[in-house]
């Protein structure tokens, strides 16, 4: 049974129109009129328990509009939502119980408090016992690497260490279903490969549900298997990441460094010029021309080094989003 059902679900908001000047300022007072914004459109999809499913799309195509349906936040204007069997604007105390919502540029700690007064209150309200909430905080702020943190003012930790404790914060109650909006926004590197090998250990551990969208590729070929894309408020795309690299990106990525330069017209005879900086090159060859290639490549050129890759994925999405369309 999935854990999380979407069925045609839509959200429509009505957003007032009003005209330049004194008439039309008089004429939004009396007599309003509204136009539709459809921020979701008839989005259906299944998650089924321990999945991790990025969701990808542009800013403004409907991916918080519909982590807010799918957490209760918002009420949908059409379709049904079902996560772990409840329906989440509702807002019944079981599902509270069961489901988390993580927000990168919102925090729910508060500024000027250590963080463990926070997590003692989050351990208030989800009526978790004195035993249960320490077991739960020793094991949550081990895997997170944030012992030591937890007895600082919010105010001062690193954006990465808030980060940490939001996620601790979030994860106390154990929820089946987590949802994550953006979590790695504005973390350096390092914290961002934290942020992604804790996900990683707490799904195989607790075999919890996730839902996660970022605008880090990164992210996303490191957490997911599968992949909604949604553009303009409408599902285009739900399968595996490595399908839709083979169904929209043809070609791989050959790079190679050259003894000496070539002019382009002598390189573009083995395949896709994309660019070229000194003795290196990098070219984009259909897979089914890759072996003769490759062998041509070596045969007839000097290489001192090379490489073979697939085509970077924000390339591959970002195309799917100029067109709108996988077809």
């Amino acid at each position: 049974m999935s854990i999380i059902a979407v069925e045609n679900l839509s959200k429509i908001y009505p957003v007032a129109v009003k005209q330049p000047g004194i008439k039309g300022t008089l004429t939004h007072f009396f007599r309003r009129t509204y136009r539709e914004i459809k921020a979701v459109q008839n989005v259906s999809f299944y998650i089924e328990p321990g999945e991790v499913v990025g969701f990808l799309g542009a800013n403004g195509a409907g991916k918080t509009t519909t982590l807010k349906m799918l957490t209760g936040l918002i009420h949908p204007s059409e379709g049904k939502v079902k996560v772990a069997g409840y329906t989440p604007f509702r807002r019944q105390p079981q599902f509270l119980h069961k489901t988390s919502l993580v927000m990168g540029q919102k925090q729910q700690l508060l500024w000027d408090l250590p963080a463990l007064d926070s997590l003692k209150i989050n351990a208030a309200v989800y009526n978790l016992s004195d035993k249960v909430f320490q077991q739960r905080l020793s094991e949550l702020a081990r895997m997170l690497d944030i012992e030591s943190k937890l007895i600082q003012p919010v105010r001062k930790l690193s954006l990465g260490e808030r980060m940490k404790a939001e996620l601790l914060a979030a994860l106390l109650h154990h929820p089946q279903v987590l949802f994550l909006d953006e979590p790695t926004l504005g973390l350096d590197v390092n914290a961002q490969v934290a942020v992604r090998e804790f996900l990683q250990e707490y799904n195989h551990r607790y075999q919890a549900t996730i839902l996660l969208t970022s605008h880090y590729m990164a992210d996303i070929t490191a957490l997911c298997d599968r992949v909604l894309l949604i553009h303009q408020g409408q599902l285009i795309y739900d399968g595996s990441l490595e399908g839709l690299l083979a169904r929209f990106a043809p070609c791989r990525e050959v790079r190679v460094e050259l003894a000496r330069h070539l002019p382009t017209d002598k390189l573009s005879q083995y395949g896709d010029v994309k660019a070229i900086d000194g003795q290196q090159v990098r070219f984009l060859v259909r897979r089914e021309d890759l072996t003769a290639t490759i062998s041509r490549l070596l045969s007839e050129l000097q290489i001192q080094d090379m490489s073979v890759s697939e085509p970077p994925i924000e390339e591959v999405i970002g195309r799917l989003f100029s067109a709108g369309t996988v077809t």
